[in-house]
């Protein structure tokens, strides 16, 4: 059996995309939306920081979207009657197009970004369309959950949706980065339970790559392999597989930090072999799964996956995942305060080598579940 997509459009034109589990249960049938929607909005601008060069978008559309609602009224859920939700027939995973979206969904516009070095140039007062796209990915037709709490089959269902989506969302115009990401936890500022992620395709290379390739320029291109190298020599490694290290990186900046590198250079999701990905599926779920046993309730996290953009850079910078949780206690949060907050200087409060053994203590309480 394999995993299977179903593309279809909800009532106000957005993409939707059922993705089947391999060992799916469920029938090819899927239901029409027949809502009456509201158009979409139009496509947010962004200006240009003057000060660091950087990219901002005004997407003032999102302030009105929904904030914790209550299993019956749940967004994410398979609609129902009673409940005319964003995907109509039940599924096992489900992409589709964010309806307050940060970028898009217009992809071409006449003020839109003409290229990278138009990005680049720094003056007062510039401003752009945000084109691009947004989407979000649901793990499951649950209410509640994450992506560690879903079964081997699942995760693999997921990242094989990840993996098509890069492919897709790359090959639009006007998409320079794309980055699926999963934030996990009220503390983080979530607004729906709903066990999802979300993947951004952005007009411009994020100002995290930017920094990533002046690195890169200055250390030289196989500064991945070296970095990897190097962890895996440390006793900071958390887990590792045949395709995969996971380890607490020498200069972590949070409470909880961990990092995920492939051991060969695959620049995304699209690029990585069926052996990589059917690893990864259980891999990438054990870490998670360790991070939530490491207290009595579960851990607030952003997952971040790291793809080089979609037309520079793709010889150098490798795919990588990094987890980061604000959690140092079990009643307690980091706060970004003056010098994170203001300076971007942040201040680690445990060493990365002791975090690393707590880390190994909670994947080994999970054993290979």
């Amino acid at each position: 059996m394999t995993i299977r997509f179903h593309s279809t459009t909800l009532a106000d034109g957005r993409e939707l995309i059922y993705v089947d589990d391999a060992d799916t249960t469920l029938g090819p049938e899927r239901s029409i939306d027949r809502r009456v929607l509201d158009p979409r909005p139009e496509t947010a601008r962004m200006r240009q920081d003057v000060l660091t060069g950087e990219w901002v978008s005004i997407a003032s559309n999102r302030q009105n979207r929904v904030f914790m609602p209550p299993p019956d009224q749940d967004p994410l859920a398979p609609a129902s009657a009673a409940n005319p939700s964003e995907i109509p027939s039940n599924y096992d995973v489900a992409v589709f197009e964010n309806r307050s979206p940060s970028f898009g969904p217009a992809l071409e516009h006449e003020h839109a970004p003409t290229s990278l070095d138009d990005l680049a140039e720094i003056g007062i007062g510039r401003s752009r369309t945000s084109v691009g796209r947004c989407e979000v990915v649901c793990f499951s037709p649950d209410h509640e959950g994450s992506f560690g709490s879903q079964t081997v089959s699942r995760a693999r269902t997921v990242i094989e949706a990840w993996a098509h989506r890069t492919a897709a969302l790359s090959a639009l115009p006007g998409i320079q980065q794309v980055f699926p990401f999963e934030n996990r936890g009220a503390e983080i500022g979530v607004t729906l339970p709903h066990p999802h992620g979300q993947i951004y395709a952005y007009p411009f290379v994020t100002p995290r790559t930017n920094t990533l390739l002046r690195s890169i320029d200055a250390v030289g291109p196989d500064l991945f392999a070296r970095v990897l190298e190097s962890e895996q020599g440390s006793e900071r490694v958390v887990l590792q597989g045949e395709y995969f290290t996971a380890f607490v990186p020498f200069a972590a900046r949070w409470p909880i930090e961990v990092h995920v590198l492939p051991h060969r250079h695959v620049p995304d999701f699209a690029a990585l072999s069926d052996a990589e990905k059917d690893e990864l599926a259980p891999f990438y779920r054990r870490l998670l799964r360790g991070i939530d046993a490491l207290y009595p309730t579960p851990t607030p996290y952003i997952a971040a996956w790291h793809q080089a953009p979609v037309h520079i850079g793709r010889e150098a910078v490798r795919l990588m995942l990094q987890v980061t949780s604000p959690r140092r206690g079990a009643d307690r949060l980091k706060y970004l305060a003056g010098s994170e907050a203001a300076m971007g200087a942040f201040i680690g409060d445990v060493a990365p080598e002791a975090q690393a053994a707590f880390i190994r203590e909670g994947i080994e309480k999970t054993g290979n579940d």
